[in-house]
């Protein structure tokens, strides 16, 4: 199975800020459809084409799936050669999925597998060392509670329609869960302060961002500078704490920064950008804070970026 760090709704796609070329990106972007289509040899030669264009340089979850799509294609030394460079200088930790991960499966057998996950295990028991067991856990619960009802969303929408009643129902659960998640990450938040995944984990901190960014105004605005301090210390992503600015800025009436924010016309269902802050330099925005270009992000949404023409339309966007 591929992965990738991707917040639902949200969708915060991030990547480190290691000066990824544009070829790079787009090079990513055909693998992957490659490997959707099942094309897995193709998939995973286009992955090497993509770090050669950007100095043999690639982001972990590209490598990783790269993996996948080599294993699948029945090339189990250039799988290896990845996960091995995934686990040693990538830091890979999450041992519960690559241990699970079927697109993997024809490795299990090769003796280099156990040398593999051995290194991964090291890796999540140095990342859990100071881990505090009871807010983990905590948190992981309500990441879960977070995410559950939002997974449903397509299905449901796919089957009975955005408009439908049952949409609202889901849509009534969500808000009432995300309600109760955020008295528990107040409380959280007010003792603790912002915390990273050396204390949470990766979902535990995962949740912190998830529930204050689909709270309401008030709470935002309340813990955007905490989080903001957080950044600058370590505890918390650039790339959550653009989609954050992001929320607040539009609630406080203002231009976003970094185009994370999506709207819908009522009349076309298409989908569109909401008001942007000097959309010529977004790019380099979202760059800073280890996002990929805008032209990617809204691809999800097929929206097709132009920025010489969304700048003619800025000014009659709704809001």
């Amino acid at each position: 199975m591929k992965t990738y760090m991707l917040l639902f709704i949200a969708l915060g796609i991030t990547y480190q800020s290691m000066g990824q070329t544009p070829a790079y990106y787009a090079l990513v972007r055909q693998a992957d459809s490659l490997y959707k289509a099942k094309a897995y040899p193709q998939s995973a030669a286009t992955y090497t084409q993509a770090f050669k264009a950007n100095n043999w340089l690639g982001m972990a979850d590209d490598r990783y799936n790269a993996a996948c799509s080599w294993a699948l294609a029945g090339n189990a030394d250039s799988s290896f050669a990845q996960l091995n460079r995934v686990a040693t200088r990538g830091n890979y930790t999450n041992y519960s999925h690559i241990t699970t991960d079927t697109d993997l499966t024809s490795l299990h057998t090769d003796k280099r597998w156990k040398s593999v996950l051995d290194q991964v295990r090291r890796n999540k028991d140095n990342a859990e060392v100071n881990l505090n067991r009871p807010l983990a856990a905590q948190l992981d619960s309500i990441y879960t509670t977070d995410q559950g009802g939002r997974l449903k969303l397509d299905g449901v929408a796919k089957q009975y329609g955005w408009d439908s009643k049952e949409m609202t129902a889901l849509w009534k659960q969500i808000n009432r869960q995300d309600s109760a998640n955020l008295i528990a990450v107040k409380k959280i938040l007010d003792q603790y302060g912002w915390l990273d995944s050396d204390v949470v984990g990766e979902k535990g901190s995962s949740a912190l961002f998830l529930v204050i960014q689909h709270a309401d105004q008030t709470a935002q605005e309340k813990y955007l500078p905490m989080m903001r301090e957080a950044v600058k210390t370590g505890k918390a992503s650039g790339s959550s704490l653009a989609l954050l600015e992001d929320r607040v800025a539009l609630k406080q009436h203002k231009k976003q920064l970094y185009g994370s924010q999506i709207g819908q016309y009522q009349d076309t269902k298409l989908y569109y950008v909401l008001p942007l802050e000097d959309p010529d330099n977004v790019d380099k925005r979202r760059a800073s804070v280890g996002l990929p270009p805008l032209a990617e992000y809204v691809d999800h949404w097929k929206i097709n970026w132009d920025v010489e023409q969304y700048k003619k339309d800025l000014e009659k966007l709704p809001r």
